[in-house]
């Protein structure tokens, strides 16, 4: 068994296709101060005999074994989870930005499957799947009585070949249904362009790779000795991913050394503390991809753009940038992933992922089912709608924030308020009807119908003019 231990972030909910991290520490057996449970255990024990004694069908014992072992993670939290053999290879090829699938990100409500997010540029994102379309069914096989894993296998497929969705979307009078087209996913890290002298640089997810791609871009943005007069950050739908990644894009403009993020669980390998220094982002013996970056780049004008689909890593580099004023951050508040995913892996290359620790801006700031609220909140059209996005603290058994347990108890003394509420609503035009959309299934992100974007730009435009003014 492995002894590597090192930590990293992964979304949690399961992907077609796996859209996850890879991690890889070594659990030992630590703080056990208390026996094992033996009525509990034989109360176990007298429901496995029960059921392989008297279950209308014989069961295989292996099956049994791994349903009851899941089902432990399971109701743990959203993101502590079994992984049998299909899916633990699949998280390991997902963190090199390629792999086989839909392209959407996925959970489990009642019993169906919930769409988090489509990934940009697959097949469910074409096809103008949602967050918060729910599946009940896939093919001709209902989702009902499916457990999460085996309805992501039966989305997976080889290349070209077909499967039909039927979706419960919301605000629809009846189920659609949708055939998508399965096809190897390959997720482009970071793209960037320069609008009217301003940089763009999108991170669609963090992954192996994020880093140098990152530094490749924003070497591009001051090709041939251009200066982009500012920066856009976009980090909008970005689900996450690794969390060496996140500390890499916070060191390309943060100073040297600087506090980046912090962990804290149980055991002292959960207590840690990450920096912008190369160590801390960089794999192995590899040559560091920011040594070639601008020296502008450090204190260039930026805004971040999040949204209610930015979580996890995202939320870290925003939290990050934030913290220490090198930022503004703008749009929405972020999805609240601020928990750390350990996987120890097991015999017959499976593993579980077991949430360990809860990690923490540099002010030492929760973001655990809160998120990252924006210095300036932005919604996604101008008329001051977003849209629907799922977040953590809607997700069942989700782990609280710590920092936040006393505000908690005190908030349900009192009657609830739905302004306070930090759960995302879909946005509603007053002049539509129920069902119709207050935006486009598919948004050309830095584009002119591209509303926060733009109010970004003109945010920096404004920057630029005031210090223009302080230098005259």
């Amino acid at each position: 068994m492995s002894k590597t231990k090192t930590i990293s972030l992964a979304l949690g909910s399961f992907v077609a296709g796996a859209l996850i991290s890879l991690h890889l520490p070594a659990l030992a057996e630590k703080d056990v101060k208390t026996g094992l449970p033996i009525d509990e255990l034989r109360t176990f024990a007298e429901v496995y005999s029960a059921i392989k004694q008297g279950y209308v069908e014989p069961v295989d014992d292996k099956k049994m074994i791994t349903n009851a072992i899941s089902g432990m993670l399971s109701n743990l939290d959203p993101h502590s989870a079994y992984l049998d053999a299909d899916s633990f290879k699949d998280l390991q090829v997902g963190t090199q930005g390629e792999f086989g699938g839909l392209g959407i990100e996925v959970g489990m409500e009642d019993g169906l499957v919930k769409v988090v997010s489509p990934i940009e540029d697959t097949p469910a994102y074409r096809a103008g799947l949602k967050a918060g379309d729910l599946i009940f069914k896939l093919d001709d096989t209902p989702v009902k009585g499916l457990t999460l894993s085996d309805a992501v296998k039966k989305m997976r497929g080889k290349p070209k070949t077909p499967i039909k969705l039927s979706i419960i979307r919301k605000g629809e009078s009846k189920p659609l249904e949708v055939t998508l087209i399965r096809e190897v996913i390959k997720v482009q890290s970071v793209k960037s362009k320069l609008v009217d002298g301003y940089g763009w640089v999108r991170i669609t997810q963090f992954q192996e790779n994020t880093v140098a791609e990152l530094a490749k871009h924003i070497g591009g943005l001051y090709k041939d000795g251009n200066k982009p007069k500012g920066l856009v950050l976009d980090l909008r739908n970005d689900p996450g991913g690794l969390l060496n990644g996140a500390i890499g894009v916070s060191a390309a403009f943060l100073p040297p050394d600087t506090k980046v993020v912090s962990t804290d669980g149980r055991t002292e390998d959960a207590k840690q503390e990450f920096r912008a220094r190369a160590q801390d982002y960089l794999r192995g013996s590899k040559e560091d991809p920011l040594k070639t970056l601008p020296v502008d780049v450090k204190k260039i004008a930026m805004v971040v753009l999040v949204n209610g689909g930015s979580a996890s890593a995202s939320e870290i580099v925003a939290g990050a940038l934030q913290d220490h004023k090198r930022a503004i951050v703008v749009g929405t508040q972020t999805f609240g992933k601020g928990s750390v995913q350990s996987v120890l892996p097991l015999p017959g290359n499976t593993a579980i992922k077991l949430t360990t620790a809860r990690y923490y801006t540099p002010d030492g700031r929760s973001i655990q089912a809160k998120g990252i609220v924006p210095d300036i909140v932005v919604e996604e059209s101008a008329n001051g709608s977003s849209g629907m996005h799922l977040r953590e603290a809607d997700l069942d058994r989700h782990l609280i924030n710590d920092k936040e347990k006393e505000a908690a108890k005190e908030a349900t003394k009192q009657e609830a308020k739905p302004a306070a509420k930090t759960t995302a609503k879909p946005g509603k035009d007053k002049n539509k009807e129920d069902g119709e959309d207050d935006l486009p299934a598919r948004l050309e992100y830095a584009s002119p119908a591209d509303y926060q974007f733009q109010q970004a730009l003109n945010l920096l435009k404004g920057l630029q003019i005031m210090q223009n003014k302080t230098k005259d």
